[in-house]
């Protein structure tokens, strides 16, 4: 039996019918791969964050400290510490005994001064007084008694210069006669003037010259009273105990620092900074700070000073090669409002480039 050759007919309607929609389905399947877009985004967000990270501004984090005006109380008078009444870390009010220094030297200096006061004063007023009515009593009968000398000098004398004309007495005789006659007039001349002394007074440079005396002796007084008065240390404002080096029973020296206060209602932050960092910055300008110490707090600090530190400090060359040097500048910043349990020593910092220009 004869197999039939295959058809070579045109497909029917019916296959055509089939292949068409298969077709179509083909062609509307997506062309791009999914996991294929998420790699390209992810891919592109990593080089966008790579190239932002390039050319972003560096943060420019600037330190520094809280300070506070710090008082150093030293001995101005040496002697031993005897008593310290006062404790590190203690608030102490304007005039409060802090030291008391034992010198019983000093203090008999002052007994002497004010004795020699005493003195000075009581010769002052003896002065003043004048001479006292004995005093010139005294002179009148020493001039009267010279006058009898003088009267019985002078009848000797007469006795004797006439005997010796009689040649009844030696010429030596009548020599020595003449001397006591003569001395017998100068005792009473000096009588007469010791007598006027007395009734004038005292003279106007003896005044001076008292009045000199007591202004002399009151300084020392002052000056020695001054001493034992240092020798009670006392606060000189409202201020907070910071260090007390020496120990009751220490002998001090003046000069020797004694203890330090710090007023901690004058607080401010210190920086140090290049000068090519302050460019900008003014007397008045604000900014903000953090204080770690306080838990990150954000602080507002207005500027008061910028003074430039010492040439032996601060300098930096700008380049390896030494073209020229930047000097550091110390600002000074208060902190706009109060801010509780600020002390000195706290670091505080701030992003620089932050600051408004």
């Amino acid at each position: 039996m004869t197999e039939a050759p295959p058809s070579t007919a045109a497909p029917s309607t019916l296959d055509r019918a089939t292949t068409e929609p298969s077709a179509a389905t083909a062609r509307r399947r997506p062309l791009l791969n999914p996991r294929a877009i998420i790699t390209a985004v992810v891919f592109l967000a990593i080089i966008g964050l790579a190239i932002w990270y390039l050319v972003r501004p560096e943060p420019l984090l600037v330190q520094g400290e809280a300070e506070s005006t710090r008082i150093d109380i030293a001995a101005r008078v040496s002697g031993r510490l005897a008593k310290i009444t006062v404790a590190r870390g203690q608030n102490v009010a304007a005039g409060a005994t802090l030291l008391v220094i034992d010198n019983p030297e000093l203090v008999a200096e002052l007994g002497q001064a004010e004795a020699e006061k005493t003195v000075a004063d009581a010769e002052l007023q003896r002065i003043k007084v004048g001479t006292r009515p004995e005093i010139i009593a005294q002179r009148k009968a020493e001039i009267d008694r010279a006058t009898a000398d003088l009267t019985l000098a002078q009848q000797t004398y007469t006795r004797t210069k006439q005997l010796a004309a009689d040649k009844f007495a030696p010429q030596s005789k009548l020599d020595q006669d003449t001397d006591a006659l003569t001395l017998t007039q100068r005792r009473l001349d000096q009588a007469k003037l010791a007598y006027d002394e007395a009734v004038r007074g005292f003279t106007a440079e003896e005044h001076q010259i008292a009045e000199a005396n007591v202004d002399k002796a009151a300084a020392k007084v002052d000056t020695i009273k001054a001493l034992v008065d240092q020798l009670t240390i006392t606060a000189p404002i409202a201020s907070q105990v910071y260090q007390i080096p020496v120990e009751e029973g220490e002998v001090v020296t003046p000069g020797l620092p004694l203890l330090s206060l710090v007023d901690l209602s004058d607080t401010w932050l210190g920086f140090s900074l290049r000068e090519d960092l302050i460019a900008g910055l003014k007397v008045g300008d604000r900014f903000t700070v953090n204080i770690p110490a306080l838990g990150n707090r954000e602080v507002t600090a207005e500027v008061r000073v910028i003074a430039a530190k010492g040439e032996y400090a601060g300098w930096r060359a700008t380049r390896a090669t030494g073209d020229f040097d930047l000097r550091t500048f110390a600002i000074r910043a208060y902190p706009v409002d109060k801010i509780d349990g600020l002390r000195p020593g706290m670091s505080v910092y701030t992003d620089w480039t932050k600051r408004p220009q």
